[in-house]
């Protein structure tokens, strides 16, 4: 039902594969960041923060996935975002 309504807001699952992407990109740079704005605190807490951000890979990548099936099963895995809109909008 979730991803259904995902798919008829316009999400692609190529949007879900991307956001993976950025946050392992983010979760480097939020373990940087804390390991030097943070000093003193230690590189656990650099490390907390890097797995926290790099806990959204699989939860994105899971959900590219989904929507992925759906749109196989829907037909419009192949059909780009103005296609896909222009059938939404005419039916």
């Amino acid at each position: 039902m979730i991803i259904k309504k995902m798919h008829e807001m316009g999400v692609r699952s190529e949007h879900a594969y991307m956001a993976g992407m950025a946050s392992i990109g983010l979760s480097v740079v939020a373990w940087m960041g804390s390991l030097r704005m943070e000093p003193g605190t230690g590189l656990a807490r650099a490390d907390r923060w890097g797995i926290f951000v790099g806990e959204w890979a699989p939860t994105f990548f899971g959900l590219g996935l989904a929507l992925s099936h759906y749109e196989q099963h829907d037909g419009t895995l192949t059909a780009d975002v103005h296609e896909f809109r222009q059938t939404r909008n005419a039916g």
